[in-house]
Order: C-alpha cells, then sequence, then structure tokens
C-alpha cells in the first residue's frame, strides 16, 4: 500500500514525488518508458522555477548543468533588453538539455526515498473510499490511498477518469531541432532580420551549434519524427537558404494544439503538467508550469496523507493553479497571432513592439512569461498577500534556505509570536533585522505569503486555514 502513485516520471513527476518525500510520504513513480529520452532538447527555466528551486537546495546542482541567459526576448520573440525592476534574486533564464533537468530531478527524488519504476504503464483506474487501485501492463494491480497523473499530453489517466480535455486542435506543426550551421552567425542574423517570419529562429548555443526553429508545412507524416532533409527543405522555403545546416543533435515537431483539463481532480487522482494542461511552447512556459504544479500540489496532498489538512485544502489545489494555466493558455494564444504574417498581426506587432519601450509594459509581460506576476486569491489584503516572496536576507544567510524542508515558515520581526501548537508543521524564524516591509509574515510550503501582520490571534486563524488544527 502506497501513500501516493504518480504516473509519468517527467520533470513534474519527479518533482512532485521529491515534495512528497520532503513529508515522509511513501511514493512510488510509473514510467512507461523502459529508457530516459535519447535527445537532448533544451528547456529553459523561467524565473519562478529557479527559486523553487532554490528553496529546495537543488538550484546549485541544476545551474552546472545549465546556461544562462538574460531574461528578455521571451514574449513572441520580441527583442526588448531585460526590464528593470524585476522582483527577484534570479532574474535569468537557465537554459538545460531536458534529460539532464529529469536525470537530477530523479535522481533528488530518489536519494529522499522515492520508488521509481520503469517499463510500467497504466492501464485502469479503480478507486473507492480507501483508495485507488491501479492495473499495470504486466496484469500486476497495485494500491494507493492518491494517485496523481503526470503523463503528459495523452495522459492515460485523465482519459481513465473520463475528464474532458477541451480547446483547439494544432492547426501549425512547427520544426524544432539542435544543429550545426554551415555559415558564419553574422550571415544568420542579415537573413532572418531581413524577414517578416517571427516563427523562424536560429539561436547560436556555442561550439557551432544552433537552436533551429522553423514553420513546418507539408512535411513528412506527423507520426513520424523529422528529417534533417525535412529541417533545410522548409529553411529554404521560409528562408532563401538551409544555413547549411547538419549534425543534427535531435529534432522534434511541435503543434499549437491548446488543451485545459476541466478539471483537476476526480475524487483521490489528480492531474499536473501536460496532463492538465497543453499549450504551444511560445515563450517556453510548459515545464516551468508543471513544476510550479508539482510544488503547489506536493505538501497539500502530503498534508492530506498525515491527516492535518484542512477540509478544504486539497481543493485549493485546482482553484489556484487552473486559472494559473487559462492565463498561460491565453498569453500563447496570442503570441501565436503576433507570430502570423499576415498584415493585421504584423500591424499589433510593431505597435506591441513600441510599447514594450516602457519599461512597465515589458516588465508586465515579462512576468507574465516567469510566473512572477502570479498572485493566488487569499482574500482581502495587502499587495503581498497571496504572491511569491523573493529570496531577502535573513540574518547571516538567506530566506530560501529556510525553506529546505518543504515546511510553512513565521517569519518574525517582532520576537512576540509564536507557531505553538503547529511546530510539527510550520517552522518560526524570529529576526528583527530582516529584509521584510511588514512586521511578520506566514509562508506557505510553496513559499507564498498567506498572512501579514503582528497579531497573534490572526496568526493562529490562518495557521489553522491553511495548516489544520493545532497539535493537541
Amino acid at each position: 500500500m502506497y501513500d501516493v502513485i504518480i504516473a509519468g516520471c517527467g520533470p513534474t513527476g519527479a518533482m512532485l514525488a521529491a515534495e512528497l518525500r520532503l513529508h515522509d510520504v511513501r511514493v512510488l513513480v510509473l514510467e512507461k518508458e523502459t529508457e530516459p529520452v535519447s535527445f537532448a532538447r533544451v528547456v529553459g527555466l523561467h524565473i519562478r522555477s529557479i527559486e523553487l528551486l532554490a528553496m529546495r537546495g537543488l538550484l546549485e546542482r541544476i545551474a552546472g548543468q545549465g546556461r544562462r541567459r538574460p531574461a528578455a526576448g521571451f514574449f513572441a520573440a520580441i527583442g526588448k533588453p531585460a526590464p528593470e525592476g524585476l522582483d527577484s534574486s534570479y532574474a535569468y533564464l537557465l537554459g538545460i538539455p531536458q534529460p539532464v533537468l529529469v536525470r537530477l530531478l530523479e535522481d533528488h527524488a530518489t536519494a529522499l526515498g522515492a520508488e521509481v519504476r520503469r517499463g510500467c504503464a497504466v492501464t485502469s483506474i479503480d478507486q473507492d473510499d480507501e483508495g485507488v487501485t491501479v492495473g499495470l501492463t504486466d496484469g500486476r494491480r497495485l494500491r494507493s490511498r492518491y494517485v496523481v497523473g503526470c503523463d503528459g499530453a495523452r495522459s492515460t489517466v485523465r482519459k481513465l477518469l473520463g475528464i474532458g480535455f477541451p480547446g483547439e486542435p494544432s492547426r501549425n506543426d512547427t520544426l524544432m531541432g539542435e544543429l550545426e550551421v554551415g555559415v558564419p552567425h553574422e550571415d544568420v542574423i542579415a537573413t532572418t532580420s531581413a524577414l517578416a517570419e517571427p516563427r523562424l529562429q536560429l539561436r547560436p548555443l556555442g561550439n557551432g551549434r544552433h537552436s533551429v526553429v522553423v514553420p513546418a508545412t507539408d512535411v513528412s507524416d506527423r507520426a513520424e519524427p523529422p528529417t534533417l532533409d525535412d529541417v533545410r527543405r522548409q529553411l529554404r522555403a521560409v528562408a532563401g537558404t538551409d544555413f547549411g545546416v547538419h549534425s543534427p543533435r535531435w529534432l522534434s515537431r511541435f503543434g499549437d494544439a491548446t488543451r485545459l483539463a476541466e478539471r483537476y481532480r476526480a475524487g483521490r487522482v489528480l492531474l499536473a503538467g501536460d496532463a492538465a494542461h497543453i499549450h504551444p511552447p511560445t515563450g517556453g512556459q510548459g515545464v516551468n508550469l508543471g513544476i510550479q504544479d508539482a510544488v503547489n500540489l506536493g505538501w497539500k496532498l502530503a498534508a492530506r496523507v498525515h491527516g492535518w489538512a484542512p477540509a478544504t485544502l486539497l481543493d485549493t489545489y485546482q482553484a489556484e493553479r487552473r486559472p494559473v494555466a487559462e492565463a498561460v493558455l491565453d498569453n500563447t494564444r496570442a503570441q501565436q497571432e503576433l507570430s502570423a504574417t499576415g498584415p493585421g498581426p504584423r500591424a499589433v506587432r510593431r505597435l506591441l513592439t513600441e510599447l514594450m519601450d516602457f519599461n512597465e509594459v515589458n516588465r508586465y509581460l515579462i512576468e507574465k512569461i516567469t510566473a512572477l506576476g502570479v498572485r493566488y486569491d487569499f482574500g482581502a489584503g495587502p499587495d503581498l498577500l497571496g504572491r511569491r516572496l523573493r529570496d531577502i536576507d535573513v540574518g547571516q544567510g538567506n530566506l530560501y534556505r529556510l525553506l529546505r524542508r518543504g515546511r510553512g515558515l513565521l517569519l518574525d520581526r517582532t520576537g512576540r509570536l509564536t507557531t505553538e501548537g503547529w511546530a510539527d508543521r510550520v517552522d518560526h524564524h524570529a529576526d528583527p533585522t530582516a529584509d521584510l516591509d511588514a512586521p511578520a509574515v506566514l509562508l506557505r510550503p510553496d513559499g507564498y505569503v498567506a498572512w501579514l501582520g503582528d497579531d497573534q490571534r490572526d496568526l493562529d486563524d490562518q495557521l489553522s486555514r491553511w495548516f489544520g488544527r493545532p497539535a493537541a
């Protein structure tokens, strides 16, 4: 009997497993593939995801395997510099091969005690009042208290639950890959900058390699992976040259399908990551959205497993994360329209390019892409309520090191407040020198501000709201 079975060991599933193990939840991760994917597609970790990795003590390990670049040019690939005033100590993009990211997150989860089984696909799900029975392709049946589907856009778990996945099917395909280019990069810039095709991108990665993105029309069967000839043909059709591309490290095709699960939970089974939402990769938000789902869900599901969760706590997962996904779907729709080549979209793109010269506009759009602008609805209160708190200075260190155990945290400048009764779930750090514009703040395990103030009675109410009844 497991506490939680997770279907899918991608970034979302691996991160969720680690979050659950921080709370000593018995976790099994089922991955249908026998081996990790071989192609090294580079994904970009945005600011909020980098913050979450820093909160769990993972950033130094992962950053060493990636490449930093400025937090700019994300929205519709409009090349504006990073805006001023980004509220983070980690205001950059971290590019990292997805297989490397998955391996590091999986290693982290297994080091904490999670079990991962490869070559195991889910075929059936039956739930009752006590738990969930999961059937596997080899005929075995496993029992768990909860199940989370992190099994991607074609999620078997979602389909078995009968949860609708409405939205728009793919209309436009795009080829993507990492290749060597046979001409100087100056020639690449000269050619691409003269074209009115925002979906064409050739970005240098170092050592002569480029990330290549090009619109795809009439290429090989969608069921088959694209070939080097496909990429060359599409480059010639769009740019008039194939730039001498050769030696692909990996090639893939993606569409612009946009879909959102009607609900994220059915009884004891939940959805996260691409199983709950899909959208074009414009702005590089997909992996980030899944990792943030996992960190939001992990402590809440652990609280339910251990019996101290308030009655509605698990419901806040969908209430908080589904609107965030809905907003991401909308901004990718907008970016796709700005990438069209008709006179109308091109005129709007020119106008937006001018508007982004205003720092507030530029910052607003970057905060939307990087999730810095996310604010959960925790009720009326100061603007910081419901937002994540940056990695401020506290005492002889920084805030995020105090969140590594995945527990709640009271950061208290007054020295008069207490978390007595919740000490098994919430840490208390009294520090009159903390760089904080409030007497005290209560942080959830995901780093979001659940309360600000200096009144113990109000604090007790919020501790009960998020962390259940005090211990006897």
